[in-house]
């Protein structure tokens, strides 16, 4: 269960990338799992996720997420008051498939599963904040 990232296979000899190719090898890292102090905006990005996906989810034929679904986190990210380059949202089970990074800025947050809320109609704001907190790497 992690965030996995490629990287360059450094230094010669026998290993993993040796061999024909091994200039162009990578390998997976797994990147540290963190929690952000839950804010009001970014809580906001949950639950307006939880009432409406749009295209943040929007995979590929590989399970990648597409250019859209990539465009529309990082608006809505920015949106939020943080100005990244390239930010993903992807489920709690991707991320417990070991979602492997596509690109080297890339920021990856994880969209708490809605499944834990049982009333949509009070303290929703408070109860993202909430899952935000516990959920690996949670928006």
């Amino acid at each position: 269960m992690a965030i996995l990232k490629k990287v360059p296979v450094r230094g010669p000899g026998p290993g993993p990338g040796a061999g024909p190719g091994a200039a162009n090898a990578t390998r997976d890292v797994t990147m540290p799992s963190f929690s952000f102090p839950p804010t009001d905006a970014l809580a906001q990005v949950i639950v307006d996720l939880w009432a409406n996906p749009g295209q943040i989810l929007d995979r590929d034929g590989a399970g990648n997420p597409t250019n859209g679904a990539v465009a529309e986190a990082t608006a809505k990210i920015q949106a939020a008051g943080f100005d990244l380059e390239r930010a993903v949202i992807i489920t709690e089970q991707e991320h417990d498939d070991d979602y492997t990074m596509q690109d080297p800025d890339e920021v990856v947050f994880v969209l708490p599963r809605d499944s834990r809320v049982i009333d949509r109609s009070t303290h929703l704001l408070d109860t993202a904040k909430l899952l935000m907190a516990c959920t690996p790497n949670g928006i």
